[in-house]
């Protein structure tokens, strides 16, 4: 009888993936383990979702998520892998590293988790862009050996008009030249703000060719806050503004998901600041890259520990996995980004 998950065979090469390559191999088949790693959130996202998805589809009904970081205590990690469900089905592990370094501990615990042959489990693993440290540790060698690796690249300045042209496409969407030009340049190179406005488009356009003037219209419409610009003003420490806009996010029925993603890769971006080398820095453009310029001055006196915390708990409420209010906790979350703490952090994401 086959087996559900795909074994890759000891002689084959190192599975990497591309995100557009991705769909694809799912349709042939599941692996125990894949790793998605890099910086451009939509498509890390998008990602994500299609092997959540994959892995339902072959019956993993259950997840569970973990938000670890250097230091942090892998015991709930082992015994979501190793524990039996009560009801016998299968589950999916998903494991976030906002810094993409799990420690001495942890980098142990994945080279041991990945190394036991359970066709009832299968892991995924979202890091921020790996440097070459990372890459060549123990643990992400062990990924290799038994899934695969999507590494996601931002869209270079001289890819986005095409990126932009293939995503209307594929939602049917016909734009004029200099519509996608406008678009790329309102964008400024943030896919998931461009992707937000094709799908605005999508709904609003009437039939025909999209043109400059449709899409000046769509911009001029838009909500006063978005997610984007509360990552600007998070990252620029402009706590009342960013408080502002999460409340009118709020009322504007914003997928709770989505703020958070805005407001866990303003950390990564803080986070980067201080630990990468200049020349693997994020990259940003206009008013962000104002505002990481900003940010990046009181990056070293941040606590990223609770800044995790905070992100992990707001994380488990979106997905009913911890009482309380999520669009509170990630309030919080603004504040303690911003510099200006309100309530201190639970010491622990479980609490």
């Amino acid at each position: 009888m086959c087996s559900i998950l795909s074994q890759p065979k000891p002689w084959t090469k190192t599975l990497k993936l591309t995100p557009d390559a991705l769909s694809a191999h799912l349709e042939q088949q599941l692996l125990r383990v894949y790793l998605i790693s890099g910086d451009e959130p939509l498509l890390a996202g998008e990602a994500a979702d299609a092997i959540r998805a994959a892995a339902r589809a072959k019956g993993f009904t259950e997840r569970d998520v973990h938000f670890l970081e250097r230091g942090s205590d892998w015991d709930d990690v082992r015994a979501s892998a190793g524990n039996m469900s009560l009801f016998g089905s299968r589950r999916l592990v998903e494991i976030r590293m906002p810094t993409g370094k799990p420690g001495v501990a942890g980098g142990a615990a994945l080279v041991s988790m990945l190394g036991v042959d359970d066709r009832d489990t299968v892991f995924l693993i979202l890091t921020p862009r790996l440097d070459r440290d990372a890459q060549n540790s123990n643990w992400v060698k062990a990924v290799e050996a038994h899934g695969a690796w999507v590494q996601v690249w931002p869209i270079d300045a001289d890819r986005i008009l095409p990126w932009l042209r293939a995503r209307a496409r594929r939602l049917g969407l016909d734009v004029a030249s200099e519509g996608i030009e406008l678009l790329a340049e309102r964008t400024e190179g943030n896919l998931l703000a461009a992707h937000q406005e094709l799908e605005k488009l999508r709904l609003i356009a009437q039939p025909g060719q999209i043109t400059a003037d449709t899409i000046l219209a769509s911009v001029a419409d838009s909500a006063r806050f978005d997610v984007f610009q509360l990552g600007e003003s998070v990252l620029a420490g402009d706590t009342e503004r960013a408080l502002r806009m999460l409340a009118g996010l709020r009322a504007e029925g914003v997928e709770a998901t989505l703020v958070l993603w805005a407001l866990t890769k303003a950390v990564r971006d803080l986070w980067a600041s201080v630990t990468a080398a200049p020349g693997s820095r994020p990259k940003a453009w206009g008013r962000q890259a104002a505002a990481l310029e900003k940010g990046a001055r009181r990056a070293s006196r941040l606590p990223f520990s609770t800044l995790a915390i905070r992100a992990g708990r707001a994380d488990r409420m979106v997905k009913g996995r911890l009482l309380g209010d999520a669009w509170d906790e990630m309030a919080l979350l603004a504040a303690d980004i911003c510099g200006h703490p309100a309530l201190q952090a639970p010491r622990s994401v479980l609490k």
